[in-house]
């Protein structure tokens, strides 16, 4: 009877360990998925800045190869050329006033709208300036400052904001699964002090509680996994605007992070707390 008590106790232990673990890791793929959203919506932001490249009065050919120049640069993400006659339009279509009716000609130049890469450094945006505005065949560098300057400073906090609040989840969710470990290894005490008594060695001891906290990883893991993907699949119905908009493979390395973890650290957290009890006195068990 003793023994059937024993075992549900364990079984229980094991269970309530294993939903825990796999609540935690949900909680840090969410949290990832999270922080992997908020810095891509900031990337796009930072992508967002238009920076206006005026030409002066050239042929076709010139015109081409200062494009092909502006493209070959490792900061540029993407060029589109506006000409004179387009950028009246829009113009126009911006003011509602039409004012070359006045001057009988287009005063605005050819120019390329152009957007930087994210991955930047924040004097990427003054560097090109620099560069490109050095360039014979251009005219002036235009885009706004201020709004450039203050993406950039508000995105620099942000992301170290982010990366605390990333790191404390981590230091607290490890916290928590050494703790929920410990207390699953204390319910089988016993059964560690009864294999020492039959003369098992501490390898002995230590094998079936390792592999079964490498399956209690998995478990755990394909649990989180599940309420992952039903969450960013529910993220993705009812609040499409803000669906994180990634590729498919960076979601598929959340969810193997979460089975790496989740055998990793049961191991890790395993390890010591049924050493402790195999290295304590048989007699002081019962007073632990």
């Amino acid at each position: 009877m003793n023994d059937r008590k024993l075992r549900r106790k364990v079984r229980l232990s094991y269970a309530i360990s294993t939903v825990s673990i796999a609540m935690v890791l949900f909680l840090l793929g969410s949290a990832s998925y999270l922080i992997l959203s908020l810095m891509n919506a900031a990337d796009r932001m930072r992508e967002s800045v238009a920076v206006h490249v005026m030409l002066h009065d050239m042929d076709d050919d010139v015109r081409e190869a200062v494009g092909r120049r502006l493209t070959a640069m490792d900061d540029v993400k993407e060029i589109t050329f506006v000409s004179k006659d387009d950028a009246v339009r829009d113009f126009i279509e911006y003011a509602g006033d039409d004012f070359t009716e006045f001057l009988d000609f287009n005063p605005l130049p050819d120019s390329f709208e152009v957007r930087l890469r994210a991955d930047g450094d924040r004097d990427a945006l003054r560097g090109f300036e620099r560069t490109v505005g050095a360039w014979t065949e251009v005219r002036e560098v235009v885009y706004q400052r201020a709004v450039a300057e203050q993406i950039g400073a508000n995105l620099t906090k942000f992301r170290f904001v982010l990366l605390v609040f990333g790191f404390m989840l981590m230091l607290i969710s490890i916290i928590l699964l050494n703790n929920m470990i410990r207390v699953s290894i204390y319910s089988k005490r016993y059964l560690i002090s009864t294999m020492k008594l039959v003369g098992a060695d501490r390898r002995f001891i230590l094998r079936p509680f390792l592999a079964s906290s490498v399956r209690q990883g998995i478990y755990a893991a394909l649990m989180a996994s599940v309420m992952f993907v039903l969450l960013v699949a529910g993220i993705g119905e009812g609040m499409p605007e803000i669906r994180y908009i990634g590729e498919r493979t960076q979601l598929l390395w959340i969810i193997g992070g979460m089975f790496v973890m989740g055998m990793l650290i049961s191991v890790a957290f395993t390890m010591p707390a049924v050493d402790k009890f195999v290295r304590m006195r048989t007699n002081a068990v019962h007073l632990y």
